[in-house]
């Protein structure tokens, strides 16, 4: 299998969108509502989407692995986001212009402090040695998950920088269509970005582990590649979320050729997420030799608790 795009950036919609002044179904607090309209993004087409893999989008957080002090480390995702006070002048100028793109930032004045581990994310344009925010106001990027940090605690129980490993859902060694969940080095990872997921992320929409059992896994971007993908037609896709099985996913990353990202959400279609059962769920539990029953953590525990007990051993 190629390697695949990293996501470093905020993904375009492969659909043209439009914002709605109706509460957001994807965010409680969101007073409007980004849907997607029928046209295809020329972003898309300059890219040959209809030649890209289409692979499933799940439901986590985004991580990165690069050096950091000399050694392997997961990072964090952290956008620097406009303070109170640049948030409302750039609400002001997109409510009478309805584009960002104009707007005029001060970057050293208008955005958030991050620790001073904090780097932009690769492709972050700079301006006189400043990275520069996105059309959403936003600065992605990342910082070191570090030991005993209590922000990223659930990002940490993945990781054991002792020995340089850390907990993967990945395909089998030996049958790429099936997954396995495998101690991986560290350094096997370094560039990659990857999800993590499991029960205290985004509300655990895949059903892993329990209160008592947490579990947490870091699933590469790319690995899950849908089989029977739809073409790129609005009713198509509309269609296959709500009536394949392979369609109950929270949404599509089209990798395409030229290294490009584009993206489909459910909520772009006005589609319900979770909905019931999910397709990466009922996969995991049709191969329990390879996966085990990940709603239970039976089957997986032993490597989890053989990972928790490295975690405790002097190197």
């Amino acid at each position: 299998m190629r390697r695949l795009g990293s996501v470093q950036q905020k993904m375009p919609c492969v659909f043209v969108t439009e914002v709605k002044d109706e509460p957001s179904r994807k965010r409680d607090c969101q007073q409007f509502q980004v849907v997607a309209t029928e046209n295809v993004n020329p972003r898309a087409l300059e890219s040959n989407i209809h030649c890209a893999l289409a692979t499933e989008k799940l439901d986590g957080t985004c991580c990165y692995v690069s050096v950091y002090k000399g050694e392997p480390y997961l990072w964090a995702r952290l956008d620097r986001k406009p303070n109170k006070q640049a948030d409302k002048r750039l609400k002001k100028f997109h409510h009478s212009q309805k584009s960002c793109k104009e707007f005029t930032w001060n970057v050293e004045e208008d955005f958030r402090n991050v620790p001073d581990s904090w780097i932009p994310a690769h492709g972050v344009q700079h301006h006189n040695g400043q990275p520069l925010p996105d059309e959403n106001g936003h600065i992605p990027g990342w910082v070191p998950v570090e030991k005993n940090n209590k922000q990223y605690c659930w990002h940490s129980s993945v990781v054991n920088y002792d020995a340089g490993i850390a907990l993967v859902l990945r395909p089998s060694s030996d049958d790429s269509e099936l997954l396995e969940v495998a101690v991986v080095p560290l350094s096997e990872l370094l560039e990659q970005t990857l999800e993590l997921i499991g029960t205290n992320i985004n509300a655990n929409p895949y059903g892993l582990g329990s209160k008592k059992q947490p579990i947490h896994l870091l699933v590469p971007h790319g690995i899950l590649q849908i089989q029977n993908a739809p073409s790129i037609n609005y009713q198509e896709l509309v269609e296959w979320f709500q009536d394949c099985a392979e369609g109950n996913i929270e949404g599509i990353v089209w990798h395409c050729n030229d290294g490009t990202l584009v993206k489909l959400h459910r909520h772009h279609l006005g589609l319900k997420w979770p909905d019931g059962a999910t397709f990466f769920t009922q996969e995991a539990c049709h191969h329990p030799c390879q996966l085990g029953d990940l709603r239970t953590g039976r089957c997986i525990r032993g490597l989890v608790w053989l990972f928790l007990k490295l975690e405790r051993m002097p190197f």
